[in-house]
This record gives C-alpha cells, sequence and structure tokens, in this order.
C-alpha cells in the first residue's frame, strides 16, 4: 500500500495562483488591524481554515499530513500539533530545522505529542535551508557541516529516547553520554511516561551526496523531487548508499497535481492559473515534458517545479508509475487545498492504490 500525505498550507490558501493574492488563512492582505484573540462572536479565524484543511485531508482518506518548515509562514511545530488534536487517524509530519532548538529538547516535545496523539507523530528534517534564511536565524552552520550537525542531531534524539529508564523506577540516570562537535550530553535519556514512545519516523530530502549519506545512516524515509531525468539515478544512489550501511530506507517523492475529469479540464485549469500570474500563454506550453508532468509549477508558488497534470486516470498512472519504482510514501500538493483534497479522496486515490484504497469483495459482503 503507498502513502499518500498532502502538503499544508503556511501562508493562506485560495483559488488565486499568485501565492500573494491567496486570502484564505489571513497572508496575502494587509497586516490585521484586531488583536490576536478576535473577542468579535463568530469572527473566522486564520486557523479555522488551516483546521478544515486538515479535516479534509483526513476524510478524503489521505494517510497523513505534512506540516512544512517555512520562514514567512506559521510556524510548522504548531500546526502539527493542532492537526494532531484535530485528527483521529492521519499521520503528521513535521518539517524543521536542527537550528531551531536543541535535539533533547526537539525530543522532548515529539514525546508529548506521540502521547497526545497515540504514536502519530513524525519529523521531516529541513537540513539545506536557504542562506539567507539561515543567517535570518543566527545560524552560523554552513556547507557540508549542516549535515554533520544533522547526523549528531539525529544521535543524540535518538540516543535520549532509547535509553530510557524502566517506568515507575523513578529519576534515576539512564547513562546515555554523548560528546560531539554540535552537542553534548550527560545522563540523557527520558523517564517515567515518558518513556517507550514510538520515536517518530525521520524523513529526509536531496540528492547531493551529503543529504544521501545522511538519509543512508539516518533516515527512514528520504523523499525527493522529480525532475526531467526522473528519479531513477537518485533512489538507485541512495540504496546503494543504504546498503553500505547495512540499512534501507523507504522512497518518497513530492509532486503537486492538476487532476481533472478529462485531460482537457486540467489543461485549461493550467492556462487559467498562468494567466493570473501574467506570464504568456505560449510559456505554460513550452514547460509541458510531455508525459503527463508540466514543468511550471514554480510560477504558482509550489517549491517543486516539475509535478502532475491530466485526467484523474493518467495522473493516476503516473502515480502508479512511481510505486513500480519502489516509491511507497507520495506527498501530493494542490490549491486551493480543501477543494483539491476532495477530489483526489473521490476520484484519484482508489485509482493510483486500488489494493489499498479499495474492499475485496469478501470485505464488501463480511
Amino acid at each position: 500500500m503507498t502513502e499518500f500525505l498532502w502538503r499544508l498550507p503556511t501562508r493562506g490558501d485560495g483559488r488565486r495562483a499568485a501565492p500573494e493574492l491567496r486570502r484564505r488563512g489571513g497572508f496575502g492582505g494587509p497586516p490585521p488591524s484586531t488583536p490576536a484573540t478576535d473577542v468579535r462572536p463568530g469572527r473566522y479565524g486564520p486557523f479555522d481554515d488551516l483546521a478544515q484543511i486538515v479535516h479534509a485531508a483526513e476524510l478524503s482518506g489521505l494517510d497523513g499530513v505534512l506540516a512544512p518548515y517555512d520562514p514567512l509562514g506559521e510556524e510548522s511545530w504548531i500546526v502539527a500539533g493542532g492537526a494532531l488534536r484535530a485528527t483521529a487517524y492521519a499521520t503528521v509530519v513535521v518539517e524543521f530545522q536542527p537550528a531551531f532548538g536543541t535535539p533533547v529538547y526537539a525530543a522532548k516535545m515529539s514525546a508529548t505529542l506521540q502521547r497526545l496523539s497515540r504514536g502519530r507523530l513524525a519529523w521531516r528534517i529541513a537540513v539545506d535551508t536557504d542562506p539567507a534564511d539561515a543567517a535570518a536565524r543566527g545560524d552560523r552552520v554552513t556547507g557540508d557541516d549542516r549535515y554533520d550537525r544533522a547526523a549528531e542531531f539525529l544521535t543524540v534524539a535518538r540516543g535520549v529516547w532509547n535509553d530510557t529508564a524502566v517506568p515507575g523506577a523513578g529519576f534515576a540516570g539512564t547513562g546515555f553520554e554523548f560528546g560531539g562537535t554540535y552537542y553534548d550530553v550527560i545522563d540523557g535519556g527520558f523517564r517515567g511516561i515518558l518513556s517507550g514512545l514510538p520515536f517518530p519516523a525521520v524523513h529526509l530530502s536531496g540528492t547531493s551526496a551529503a543529504a544521501l549519506d545522511l538519509s543512508a545512516r539516518h533516515g527512514d524515509v528520504h523523499v525527493f523531487t522529480e525532475t526531467s531525468d526522473g528519479l531513477g539515478a537518485g533512489i538507485t544512489d541512495l540504496r546503494d548508499r543504504a546498503a553500505a550501511a547495512g540499512r534501507t530506507v523507504r522512497i518518497g517523492v513530492e509532486v503537486p497535481v492538476i487532476a481533472r475529469e478529462t485531460e482537457d479540464e486540467a489543461w485549461a485549469r493550467v492556462h487559467r492559473q498562468w494567466a493570473e500570474t501574467g506570464r504568456d500563454a505560449g510559456e505554460a506550453t513550452a514547460l509541458d515534458l510531455g508525459d503527463g508532468r508540466w514543468a511550471g509549477f514554480g510560477a504558482f508558488g509550489y517549491p517543486q517545479p516539475i509535478g502532475l497534470v491530466g485526467s484523474y486516470e493518467q495522473v493516476a498512472g503516473q502515480l502508479s508509475a512511481y510505486t513500480a519504482a519502489g516509491v511507497d510514501t507520495v506527498v501530493l500538493a494542490g490549491h486551493p487545498q480543501i477543494e483539491e483534497l476532495h477530489r483526489a479522496g473521490e476520484h484519484l486515490l482508489h485509482l493510483a492504490d486500488p489494493v489499498g484504497r479499495t474492499l475485496a469483495a469478501e470485505e464488501v459482503t463480511a
């Protein structure tokens, strides 16, 4: 069964193609003139829309959601906590960069969230962030040193998580010790009710040698982004590195989608959105890669330039091709979010993953 996740918005949503014009969620418009806690009765708050999107993801049959790290958007940990509280079954992946705090702090927050959600939290570590963003956060670590720090971060987080005392044994030291370049821990580990919980699955990304080595040694899922040449070389490289480390790493891909009843309807949607950005229509056609993939999603504010466009059957065929290539986690994206989520749930998922999404005859008659 393929796992399907949905990328949540962190800067508002809406039907407009230009991100700065998406008014849902309070982004894109003028600064608010009312307090953060609006006392007026019946006022529609910025997180009400996000809550509807999270509910739509679970109701539409998605396996989970991704709360992405966005330096100009809502804080991913807060979004993830709200999503965990608002759902009963969905996995929630929180994306964050290692400089946000110590690995012990991240692990303890996650232990509490695992208790809150019965083990539904996962991590996505944003290692290769923009240099300007890093400077704005006061982060001095650059280059491949970021991957060395991320490796230490994950080593320490797993160490304090797994080196636990027996529940009920009080606060006796557990003995986890670590001395590294970036972190030092003495007598670390969780006690009592914070022990014994499932450690969050670790999602990583990137195509550099340092990124693939980090996943090979520490990752559970490596998420690729589509390229004009496809995913094949990256998947092979990662598997070779993981095998050399004596591990296996699951493969993921993150793609935006525009799927409709017919291929013509899907492309009409592309061209309407393209026109909203003020670009020439011919440019959109030129970015068609000819196999159901289109390289113009970056113009709509997506972090991935290449995504899928076509009828539900065509897009499902592309998603099934990922599964055949060894991909078992797919992160989808689309806007407006609520509308596209329901389209995916009603028309797309059962075609892309019929074994995992449709009942067998004996289940129907049971």
